[in-house]
């Protein structure tokens, strides 16, 4: 089988069985396309012939093209995932990228709302018709810390408004449950109340009755910010990030965040803890009389 072949057997494999979503599929073709021009280019017929040498050299000359140090990690792990796989299915007899390291990424900290920031935002009453629905999915993003893609998929009978709580279908089609806060809850039971409430029916709904499109949400978590004055750009993921920062400011359980954000791997979640540091480390430096800084 050839190189290509076994690149599209693969991805059509994780679309199929391992349910990957098409975004993920996608970047690991666009990735993998790389790497297949690049052998081609070398006039490499087999992924059997690629070694740790030429693998280095097939990554240095990636990172002179301009790709950066993050796209050149993520590039990495697209061509281990392929590795292992033929591995596994007994196609490839070595790891070609044993020893392979790429270059260092230094992790840039999210942003993230304060208290009043966030308060302002999800407080700010949108003009029309739309006031409801987007009040409604400013307080579930910040009461809860949902994906994007798990509040565009929320059916009413996801939601236990009585209980406060809500089940989503996250990444790797895991599902968890998370508790929503009492002003989400009041701000969903409004909407319930003006849009009648089907179990099986989307709760942010879109054109036609249809979930609300990912990027809808996007355009009026912007909107809103400008008219609110607020100078950070908001989005979705901002969102995210405020309730976990604020949950661990408050908490100091790494492992709650971790469960209620649904990171398979608590390293995900570290980044929050550099977050909260930075927050105690401006406090400090206003506070403590040896530490002002003149």
């Amino acid at each position: 089988m050839k190189p290509q072949e076994q690149v599209d057997a693969w991805l059509a494999r994780l679309g199929n069985e391992r349910k990957a979503s098409i975004h993920t599929v996608d970047g690991y073709r666009r990735d993998l396309s790389k790497l297949l021009r690049w052998m081609d280019a070398q006039g490499i017929d087999s992924f059997d012939r690629l070694e740790p040498n030429r693998m280095r050299g097939f990554v240095a000359g990636e990172h002179r093209g301009g790709l950066s140090p993050k796209s050149l990690q993520r590039l990495l792990s697209s061509c281990r995932s392929l590795f292992r796989h033929l591995t596994r299915e007994g196609s490839l007899g070595h790891d070609p990228l044993a020893g392979v390291r790429g270059p260092k990424v230094h992790r840039k900290l999210p942003e993230v709302l304060d208290v009043d920031e966030a308060t302002l935002l999800v407080e700010a009453q949108a003009e029309g018709a739309l006031n409801l629905r987007d009040r409604a999915m400013m307080e579930l993003f910040y009461s809860s810390g949902l994906r994007l893609s798990e509040l565009t998929g929320l059916r009413w009978i996801d939601l236990d408004l009585q209980a406060g709580e809500v089940r989503v279908l996250g990444k790797g089609s895991k599902t968890r449950i998370v508790p929503v806060g009492r002003h989400a809850v009041t701000a969903l039971r409004a909407l319930g109340e003006a849009e009648g409430v089907v179990p099986e029916q989307p709760v942010f709904k879109g054109r036609g009755g249809e979930p609300i499109n990912p990027r809808t949400v996007q355009l009026r978590l912007k909107q809103i910010a400008l008219v609110q004055g607020m100078p950070k750009r908001v989005h979705p993921h901002l969102l995210r990030h405020t309730f976990a920062s604020h949950m661990l400011e408050s908490s100091g359980d790494l492992r709650a965040v971790q469960e209620l954000l649904g990171h398979a791997d608590i390293a995900t979640t570290q980044i929050y803890t550099h977050l909260d540091f930075q927050h105690l480390a401006k406090v400090y430096d206003a506070a403590h009389p040896r530490a002002k800084r003149k």
